[in-house]
């Protein structure tokens, strides 16, 4: 079998990945990255609708969910957004701010895996394809890794293989065995930033809804998000219930602002002054799409002149478009999910260096680690971050 020896073996050609690697090469040492994956930076491709929202302005250590809160904070700390603008404007790559400090590039997220790729290969980083990992071993001078395309014998072994999100991809639960494996835990992972379903009588009563959209303001056990939400056949989804997903479980309370804008009893009182006439249903379409209005109207709300509405009534009203009880009985799952929750114990990996503190070598980084960010660019930029971390000293 072919043997090949390095100083840093990175498993997994992701953002994390890549990242380290080049960090590791442009430090002198000589780095191999593999991937059982038949290209590179394959969930780089498709994010951001094919446009990579690669980082967010606004990161900081609250826009994470973890077991250990503080564990992201020293390598978010020491490889900010800004880093990462540096390294994409020197590669001349043009990007925009959409919302809330995400950052999207304007023409492909292939500009970003050719930007890594281009540094890693400045930095003599090889990066093979097709490489899939068939068994790994430690021995007294470091790992022994075998795989498709031969053994590779590495003093560092970095595991960057990624969660369980899109297994359409190749996504698998690799770097959880690798972390057993070596006497780490692993927490319980679960679908992050997905679609919610609904069953029953809920879905019914929204199902003929598909594709109806609105801003609104989704609220699960103390957080609370503002943005659009969207029908669809299965539930909703949408970015506001993309994030609150990350923090809802079955049986959890969910609860609607669809009139995130408005105190809802003030305009109702004044659309009873205003527009005592018009029905409900009239005036409610003028504020959220006209057929939620008419589908509320059938179902929850008392449908007649809006004078009609005694102040108990418009209360009741007022309560049901503000703080709307919508009961999910799931998620889409791993299909859909953008990212995983849970993975790999981060108290026994070092929050500076991403070492694992069973076995000196051994580094964990990116979505493999338990450390879950918001939609939005945070993720990448956890992968920037702790890449960099582990590549200053694997």
């Amino acid at each position: 079998m072919n043997t090949i020896r390095c100083d840093v073996l990175v498993v997994g050609a992701g953002a994390a990945g890549l990242m380290c690697a080049l960090t590791a090469g442009q430090r002198g040492r000589i780095v191999q990255v593999i991937d059982h994956a038949n290209k590179p930076g394959k969930k780089i491709l498709m994010s951001g609708g094919g446009r990579c929202n690669f980082t967010n302005t606004g990161t900081t250590p609250a826009n994470f969910l973890s077991a250990n809160p503080h564990f992201c904070k020293s390598a978010l700390a020491r490889y900010t957004p800004a880093d990462f603008i540096d390294m994409v404007e020197r590669h001349g790559i043009a990007y925009h701010e959409k919302e809330l400090g995400q950052l999207f590039c304007d023409i492909s997220s292939k500009q970003i895996v050719r930007m890594l790729l281009d540094e890693c290969s400045a930095a003599g980083v090889q990066v093979r394809t097709d490489c899939g990992v068939e068994d790994i071993e430690r021995g007294a001078d470091g790992f022994r890794v075998r795989t498709a395309q031969g053994l590779f014998h590495c003093a560092s072994l970095v595991i960057a293989t990624g969660g369980l999100s899109i297994p359409s991809m190749g996504a698998s639960g690799f770097g959880y065995e690798v972390a057993r494996r070596f006497g780490h835990e692993v927490l319980p992972t679960r679908a992050g930033l997905v679609p919610l379903t609904l069953s029953g009588k809920h879905q019914e009563r929204f199902a003929d809804l598909s594709g109806v959209a609105l801003p609104v303001e989704a609220r699960c056990n103390g957080q609370h998000f503002r943005n659009f939400m969207l029908l669809t056949h299965r539930g909703i989804s949408g970015p506001a219930i993309l994030q609150i997903s990350s923090y809802w479980q079955p049986g959890d309370d969910l609860r609607l602002d669809l009139l995130p804008d408005r105190d809802a009893a003030e305009w109702l009182r004044a659309m009873k002054r205003e527009r005592g006439a018009s029905e409900l249903r009239t005036v409610l379409s003028e504020v959220i799409p006209r057929r939620l209005a008419l589908r509320l109207c059938e179902q929850w709300l008392k449908d007649k002149p809006v004078r009609q509405l005694d102040e108990r009534e418009l209360q009741a009203a007022a309560s049901l478009l503000s703080d709307f009880p919508l009961v999910a009985s799931g998620t889409e799952g791993y299909r859909t999910a953008e990212v995983t929750l849970g993975g790999v114990d981060t108290r026994k990996v070092s929050s500076s260096t991403m070492e694992s503190q069973h076995v000196p070598g051994l580094h964990f980084i990116g979505e493999v680690l338990d450390v879950t960010g918001w939609l939005g660019g945070y993720n990448f930029q956890w992968a920037w971050a702790s890449g960099h971390a582990a590549g200053q000293v694997a």
